[in-house]
């Protein structure tokens, strides 16, 4: 590893959800890097373009107005982003929905249900199938450098569960499984599958759980650090898996979690 440099240039990425929250800041970290960095977006069209703008624009940057829903919808959004750059040598799945209302399962509707797995698991299913074809039609570098990453962002609730939200809960715990069965099978190619599962985030999609100062409380003080994530502390653990100083390791549940879950 002597000479190696923290450095993605000529890499390209793609990185779903990357208008707002651990995704933006995702996307940013990656083009300090020196990758190239695709991302879509569904409904902030403006904070879509403020990230590209941040990132030096077009030729570094590119939005894409992209929703996940079907399997279809992420191989579509990979064959874009080849289009825009030529290639594909990482994948972070990123995206997901958490419905806010507590509902036990003896109420959950099947439509709740089928919505969760189809933008949380469904769509990734794409995502994943068409970026890994996308890799192993590029082949592995002659230098044995990784022929490609996927990391996929799962939840201490695909740990650990989470009362009244089964559905999110086995969407994520599914993309832990999914990160363990792909690792293996797709070492011999040289792309690398790791996953980071986050516990609580200052996002859009926490700000109304925070804002309540009851359950804030209730939250904070379930976690040793006593505070939540700031999506930049996600955002790295996700960069450092796509590059050489993570090279030996693939398979790997990364907890972003301020010692909340403790797992092995």
């Amino acid at each position: 590893m002597n000479g190696v440099e923290l450095s993605l240039e000529g890499k390209v990425v793609l990185v779903t959800g990357g208008s707002r929250g651990i995704g933006r800041a995702t996307v940013g970290l990656f083009h300090k890097a020196g990758a190239k960095v695709a991302f879509n977006y569904l409904q902030a069209k403006a904070q879509a373009e403020e990230v590209v703008a941040l990132c030096g624009g077009a030729e570094w940057c590119r939005a894409f107005q992209q929703e996940l829903l079907m399997p279809a919808d992420g191989r579509k959004l990979v064959a874009a982003v080849v289009a825009a750059f030529g290639r594909l040598d990482a994948l972070v799945v990123n995206h997901g929905i958490w419905p806010p209302e507590d509902v036990g399962i003896s109420a959950m509707t099947d439509e709740q249900w089928h919505r969760t797995i189809a933008v949380n698991l469904d769509s990734a299913f794409g995502l994943i199938q068409a970026a890994v074809a996308q890799m192993e039609k590029q082949g592995r570098p002659a230098h044995g450098a990784a022929a490609g990453h996927v990391v996929l962002v799962s939840s201490t609730a695909g740990q650990r569960g989470e009362a009244f939200h089964a559905d999110y809960a086995a969407s994520k715990g599914a993309l832990i499984s999914m990160t363990k069965g792909l690792a293996t099978e797709l070492a011999a190619k040289g792309i690398y599958v790791n996953c980071v599962a986050p516990g609580w985030v200052m996002t859009d999609m926490s700000a109304p759980a925070l804002a309540d100062a009851h359950t804030r409380e209730k939250i904070f003080s379930a976690i040793p650090l006593g505070r939540v994530a700031d999506p930049m502390e996600v955002a790295g653990p996700i960069v450092f898996l796509c590059t050489p100083y993570a090279g030996f390791m693939t398979g790997e549940i990364v907890n972003v979690n301020g010692g909340a879950v403790l797992v092995g």
